[in-house]
């Protein structure tokens, strides 16, 4: 396997596919302009990092001659989950983010992929990197990461306070669904929770692999952890734990609310069936008599009688308003 080269005085021209900011190590950051050259030899305690478009096949060949072939292809290739992979004392990180206004079926598409080592950071993704860790205001505040590995930190940090939007809209709709059904209104609540309940899974399915992403990279033995390094990257772990623990208490509301479908679809086939029965028994002694004084046959009493017909009407009223008012009564209806 070919690992990464080493540091060395090498000048290259900074590319619009390649962002490349450098950390004094004291907080100070400095993002190389186009007309700069990217310098790979840093100052004590500084580290550099190299971002690029991970789709611009200029980056690829920039990654295969600095990284080599093997560690550029597990940068660039696309990843179905989180992870971290340790190389000796090197680590590659693949982290998921959501971009400014991301739907939620959206979130996992956009991959962050970090090469992590001694004195350098290299990322490989399609969102602006700059942008996203808010290098302009580091600039400002002079509280830019110490090392690659608050950098890290952060970058999850980041990517967390970009969920906890999407997980609060999530449950606006899960309260939007909770009322209707509660309301006894909206006839596609059903399908709206079946499409929330997919996609609080696949959320599931993307914060989780995160955290441990996170927790596997502190109690790793690398030399450019510190113990400063190990804090922050338990405080980002234990933050993206919480956003998961939100998206199962989510779940956990969902599948409640389902159930609650459930229960009220079959109160309402309870009454359905309870009416049908409840007509049923005012019919059938209705139906036997009319039936029995309808046949063909002589000897019916009163069948030349001008007054038998509505004589049997008003009786058979009578026997189903009085069947009617003992069901009431029994609270069957």
């Amino acid at each position: 396997m070919s690992g990464p080269r080493p540091a060395s005085n090498q000048r290259q021209p900074v590319k619009d596919w390649l962002t490349i900011v450098q950390f004094d190590g004291r907080g100070g950051v400095r993002k190389l302009t186009e007309a700069e050259e990217l310098e790979y030899t840093v100052q004590p305690k500084g580290f550099a990092l190299v971002a690029g478009n991970s789709r611009a096949p200029e980056f690829k060949v920039w990654l295969k001659k600095e990284l080599g072939d093997f560690n550029a292809d597990l940068i660039t290739v696309p990843s179905t989950r989180s992870r971290c992979t340790i190389f000796d004392d090197k680590a590659l990180v693949v982290l998921r983010v959501a971009r400014p206004g991301a739907e939620p079926e959206d979130v996992g598409r956009q991959l962050l992929s970090l090469w992590l080592e001694k004195g350098r950071v290299v990322i490989a993704s399609e969102l602006n990197i700059v942008e996203f860790l808010g290098i302009s205001q580091w600039q400002q505040t002079h509280h830019a990461p110490l090392t690659p590995a608050d950098l890290v930190a952060r970058l999850a940090l980041r990517a967390a306070d970009r969920m906890e939007p999407l997980i609060e809209r999530m449950g606006d709709s899960l309260d939007t669904i909770e009322e209707s059904v509660m309301l006894s209104r909206g006839s596609d609540s059903r399908s709206k929770l079946a499409h929330l309940r997919r996609t609080l899974i696949g959320l599931r399915r993307l914060i989780w692999p995160q955290r441990d992403v996170l927790s596997t990279l502190e109690i790793e033995e690398l030399s450019l952890l510190t113990s400063r390094d190990r804090i922050r990257l338990r405080e980002a772990a234990s933050r993206t734990a919480r956003l998961g623990d939100e998206l199962q208490a989510l779940s956990e509301r969902a599948v409640l609310v389902h159930e609650q479908i459930l229960d009220t679809r079959a109160e309402r086939m309870n009454q359905t069936m309870l009416v049908l029965a409840a007509v049923t028994v005012v019919l059938m002694p209705l139906t036997v008599i009319s039936g029995i004084l309808g046949m063909n046959v002589a000897g019916i009493p009163h069948a030349d009688s001008p007054n038998a017909f509505w004589i049997v009407t008003a009786g058979l009223a009578l026997l189903g308003g009085a069947l009617f008012l003992w069901m009431r009564g029994r609270k069957w209806l």
